[in-house]
């Protein structure tokens, strides 16, 4: 929200300077943002007048110019070809800054010459491109006179940040209020008189859609001449950077800063029919104001003629009933719009505009009547014309509403010394009314602009059942007033802010007991550990969006509607992610792109299979592109699915899961190459993760390098570390021994049955099993494999010997062929 300090004093009484009502801008809510003051720069220049300009001696193309500056004369060397006797200029005096030319000025010697200062152009004083010449001021104002002030650039222009809360702050009129109430000065009182129509209007109002618009007023005004808008009132919108556009399109501009009340403007002779209708949209378009088309739903509030929609209620208007030179007679259009209507059409076409901000956030629905009053006077003062009588339809909804303090609740919530009679005090500046009040409370009348305070006191009876203990007079008030407490934290933080936010005593947080509880719950941290094991293995975290273009989300699982973006921030950002390993991929690609191809890249984030809380998994993904780092150990080679695999182990090893308890299956989802990737899975049917190299048509639509592998685990569907008691680890004594087997086995044998039967056939013994070899070839049985291990026995309590040794050995093979088929290779 853009506004001048001029602008700001139409309403509000005040000497305070700019650095003060900034200070208190930020004090009461109003977030300052900007500061443009162009006078602070164009301080030292002053209006000047050349008494003599003659022929540098020494120079063709400089001239020696005498110059009055209102305080005395001084020797200008000048090179302006314009430069002459009797003209009037700008001058800078030595010690000022020149910001077109990024200088500070001396005294010098130019040619022998001496020069005291400089006349200058409007680039060198940052006023536009202008660098023909000095700046030739035809009015002739006297010299000595600040060019700041005489040119009317030293209006200071405020930008202010405005919370969705706050609509009525989206008005100048509504900033002063504030201001007014914080001490700054007096709110002027605005009360427009009412116009007298003659005669009805020749444009009637038909409401279709009242629950989008319970309320329009309109009137015509005929006879008007449209044309540029008097200087005024272009300074005011260039000011908050608007640009002037016609006298009626620039009026209704003016009231949507000036009042916070967007109007619009038809031009009477381009409407079809003597009706206007607000009704639903049935898919129509239509080329608005903006430029462009647009095309209405059902959803969509319109206001419409014989001949279709001319309008996007609250947002845009028609271009084929706008106002130009050639109008004479025009229809005002001011309606109250719901917000949430006003919102969702917003997001669904994509059009910002100014209307559209302020009617989404609410705005005064008893204002319609003055403002329409107000905006027909301006346009007969400016352009003319004899008004109608007003056409209206709906009615004015029930806004009024009350709310109750309690003076202690005030007290208990601030920790400041703020009486009753300033709180009320401080609320009756706002805008608020009394209604009733005791000792302990006060009941107050909201304002009709304050939509935000006691927004849930429109109930009756449920604020009563709420409030049961109201003392007479303040029940009497609720009876009337639908009073409710709940917006009394609302009362009070409007108290808060207008007193101070620095006056409330800083309170330290309860002590909980000696020893602090843990910062982080055990997911928690167990995400902390997932990072460093991944950043430990040379893995680079990435931190990238939720959602992505919705072709990418299917090819990486699923793309349903209701993970679809209603608003989303860019075209190719509309679906929610299936997992981040779609985003890692995306910025794997950037990255190869641009000639970075061997990457190893995680990020532990959330992925998405529907909108409920469920839905949503915490999941670690990595993934690797290229050659693995090159080392003085091994030397680089391309990744493989391997690589993923030992990544996610090695993950799933820290987070305390037992790796001899997990499964690996050669199911994986269909974004992984279906013969090099497999799914973790944590007993028959809890799946924890998958792993291996992408599917080539993946990494051929996605710009990947080909054979890059990832993995992904659901860190949600581990279960929660269990605390255990730390031991101190026991070692034996005795000399482990290892002995090798080789198996024959059908091809189709995952290696990992064969690992688990030899592993479960002397648990006391076998430490560890490990599978150092696969064979497969001519010296083999066609569809046969040879599967190598290795097995380590660990004797505990004496050594063993040969017939025990020969015992276990015969159950491994028992057990292996039992579990797989597999027999002994001789």
């Amino acid at each position: 929200m853009k506004f001048s300090l001029s602008w700001l004093k139409t309403h509000l009484a005040t000497e305070a300077p700019l650095s003060r009502i900034t200070e208190a801008l930020n004090n009461i809510g109003l977030e300052v943002e900007a500061v443009e003051d162009r006078a602070a720069a164009l301080a030292p220049f002053v209006i000047a007048r050349v008494i003599e300009a003659t022929p540098h001696p020494n120079a063709d193309r400089l001239r020696v110019c005498r110059v009055d500056t209102g305080s005395g004369e001084v020797s200008v060397v000048c090179g302006a070809p314009n430069a002459r006797s009797g003209m009037t200029t700008v001058f800078a005096p030595p010690g000022a800054y020149i910001p077109g030319s990024n200088i500070t000025l001396k005294i010098g010697d130019i040619r022998g010459v001496a020069s005291a200062g400089m006349l200058l152009s409007a680039r060198e004083m940052g006023l536009g491109e202008d660098h023909d010449g000095i700046m030739d001021l035809a009015d002739d104002p006297p010299a000595g006179t600040g060019y700041a002030a005489w040119a009317g650039l030293d209006d200071p222009v405020i930008e202010i940040s405005v919370t969705p809360n706050r609509g009525d702050a989206l008005a100048v009129r509504g900033i002063a209020r504030d201001l007014a109430a914080a001490g700054l000065g007096t709110l002027k009182p605005w009360s427009p008189p009412p116009i007298d129509g003659s005669g009805p209007s020749m444009i009637q109002w038909r409401d279709e859609f009242t629950e989008a618009c319970p309320w329009v007023l309109g009137r015509t005004v005929r006879g008007v001449r449209n044309g540029a808008s008097p200087d005024w009132l272009k300074q005011r919108l260039e000011s908050v950077g608007l640009r002037p556009i016609n006298a009626l399109a620039d009026i209704t501009n003016f009231f949507t800063t000036d009042l916070g009340r967007p109007l619009h403007v038809f031009d009477a002779n381009r409407i079809t029919g003597p009706t206007l209708t607000l009704r639903r949209g049935a898919g129509e378009a239509f080329r608005g104001l903006h430029g462009k088309d647009v095309t209405v739903t059902a959803d969509d509030c319109v206001i419409a003629d014989d001949a279709g929609v001319q309008s996007l209620a609250g947002i845009v208007g028609g271009e084929a009933t706008g106002c130009d030179e050639s109008t004479t007679d025009v229809f005002i259009e001011c309606a109250l719009f719901d917000r949430v209507a006003i919102a969702l059409t917003g997001q669904r076409t994509g059009i910002f505009s100014d209307a559209r901000q302020r009617f989404e956030r609410g705005i005064d629905p008893a204002l319609l009547p003055a403002a329409l009053d107000a905006a027909t006077a301006m346009v007969i003062a400016i352009c003319g014309g004899t008004a109608s009588a007003i056409t209206e339809a709906g009615t004015q909804p029930a806004w009024q509403r009350q709310a109750s303090l309690r003076f202690e609740r005030l007290a208990s919530f601030a920790r400041a010394d703020v009486t009753a009679d300033r709180a009320v005090e401080i609320l009756t500046a706002l805008g608020f009314a009394v209604a009733a009040r005791d000792a302990a409370m006060v009941t107050v009348d909201v304002p009709s602009w304050r939509n935000d305070i006691a927004a849930m006191g429109l109930s009756g009876g449920s604020a009563l059942d709420q409030a049961p203990d109201l003392p007479p007079d303040h029940a009497a008030a609720a009876r009337e007033g639908a009073l409710a407490l709940e917006p009394e934290v609302d009362l009070i933080e409007e108290i808060l802010r207008i007193e101070g936010l620095d006056r409330i005593v800083p309170v330290s947080l309860p002590v909980l007991g000696a020893v602090p509880t843990a910062t982080l719950t055990p997911r928690q941290a167990r995400s902390v550990r997932a990072r460093r094991v991944l950043a430990a293995r040379g893995m680079a975290e990435c931190v990238t969006f939720s959602f992505l273009d919705r072709t990418t989300a299917a090819r990486f699982g699923a793309a349903p509607e209701n993970l679809a973006l209603a608003n989303p921030i860019a075209a190719d950002l509309d679906q929610m992610r299936p997992t981040p390993l779609a985003t890692l991929a995306k910025a794997a690609a950037a990255n190869a792109a641009r000639g970075f191809a061997d990457l190893a890249l995680f990020e532990i984030g959330p992925g998405y299979r529907d909108v409920s809380p469920e839905g949503q998994d915490q999941i670690a993904a990595g993934l690797r592109t290229g050659l693995t780092p090159l080392s003085w150990v091994t030397p680089a080679r391309a990744v493989d699915a391997f690589d993923a695999k030992a990544d996610a182990f090695a993950l799933l090893a820290e987070l305390g899961v037992p790796l001899e308890a997990l499964q690996i299956t050669p199911s994986a989802p269909a974004h992984y190459h279906p013969g090099r990737a497999g799914t973790i899975k944590q007993g028959p049917k809890l799946t924890i993760g998958h792993f291996g190299a992408l599917h080539p048509a993946l990494c051929t639509a996605l710009d990947l390098p080909g054979g890059s592998v990832g993995f992904e685990i659901d860190l949600g569907a581990l279960a929660d570390p269990k605390r255990r008691r730390k031991t101190a680890p026991v070692f034996s004594p005795l000399q482990p021994l290892r002995r090798d087997f080789a198996f024959i086995a059908d091809a189709d044998i995952a290696a990992d049955a064969v690992l688990r039967a030899a592993k479960g056939a002397e648990r006391t013994l076998i430490t560890q099993v490990e599978l150092f070899d696969r064979y497969a070839g001519d010296k083999l049985p066609a569809g046969k494999v040879s599967l190598a291990i290795a097995v380590h026995l660990q004797p505990k309590e004496k050594s063993l010997t040969d017939t025990e040794i020969e015992a276990v050995s015969a159950k491994i093979v028992a057990a292996v062929t039992k579990a797989t088929g597999a027999t002994l290779r001789g």
